[in-house]
């Protein structure tokens, strides 16, 4: 029954992801905030990674909790010393949004070493519910990454899993960079993938027409993105930022952190791959 409704599905939630109501500014940093720099956001971001863990949060929580962050800091300038509050209230909102048994207020508290008092906490979550206009369900880099992870296996049989827990260490180092913030979630994902495979098989064009007529991405048009993760990956970009690092480096994550990349992406795996039978895909989206 699902599959006959997936095309339909995705349509909408690419729709949504590009409502101006549920993207923030991709320029927020340099157009409305004074006293909280791209250094800040990926400090905050790292540590709610780790808060994550903790508290043993379902992935998207993390997404969503960032997606929170962005659009209220798009909207409003925020003290420096308020960053970490706006962090746990937004995770404490996603939270509410995505768990079964959510973390109550005092946990949040108790994780920022009791900085904020459980007034403070949820004075901030009113605030940040009345800014996004209670909009909170917006797809994330993880709904598409579901979704185009399984595309994606259908060439790596044999290391799926590895693929997919790549694909996943991927999505979580583009949280922590601002540079992503400007491209949609559907993007971030296609590039996940499109790096994913490449790390796994270097020699292999990375980007499959199978994926292409799925996502809805050539490869010319994530380079951008793929080389802003690619650097990430390598520890071009926001090398002391460890707490996703460390997460995948764990064994029930296939240790793909320690897996190595080439430092360069040959510039002939942008250029365009040749069209999909569409038949494939609807196979593929109905199974």
């Amino acid at each position: 029954m699902c599959g006959y409704y997936v095309s339909d599905i995705y349509e909408y939630l690419r729709q949504m992801e590009a409502d101006p109501k549920r993207r923030p500014l991709p320029d927020y940093i340099e157009k409305v905030q004074k006293d909280v720099s791209t250094n800040m956001r990926g400090i905050l971001v790292d540590w709610l990674v780790e808060v994550a863990e903790e508290y043993k949060l379902v992935s998207d929580t993390l997404y969503i909790t960032v997606s929170y962050i962005d659009r209220y800091l798009s909207l409003n300038a925020l003290n420096r010393q308020r960053l970490q509050l706006l962090g746990v209230s937004s995770m404490l909102i996603a939270s509410k949004y995505e768990e079964i048994n959510p973390p109550n207020v005092e946990d949040f508290c108790y994780i920022t070493d009791n900085t904020y008092r459980k007034d403070e906490v949820v004075k901030m979550e009113a605030d940040i519910l009345k800014s996004l206009k209670f909009e909170l369900g917006n797809p994330t880099v993880k709904t598409f990454l579901r979704r185009f992870t399984r595309v994606a296996q259908e060439d790596y049989k044999d290391s799926s899993l590895q693929l997919e827990c790549l694909g996943c260490y991927l999505a979580e180092l583009s949280l922590l960079d601002y540079g992503c913030v400007k491209f949609l979630p559907s993007m971030v994902a296609a590039s996940v993938i499109f790096l994913a495979r490449f790390i796994i098989e270097p020699k292999m064009h990375p980007w499959s027409s199978a994926v292409q007529e799925y996502s809805g991405y050539k490869a010319s048009d994530l380079k951008e993105c793929v080389l802003i993760i690619h650097d990430l990956y390598l520890s071009r970009r926001g090398g002391a930022l460890q707490a996703v690092r460390e997460k995948y480096k764990q064994h029930k994550f296939k240790c793909v952190a320690t897996m190595p990349a080439s430092p360069e992406i040959p510039a002939s795996y942008f250029e365009d791959v040749q069209e999909v039978d569409v038949s494939y895909v609807e196979d593929v989206q109905s199974s």
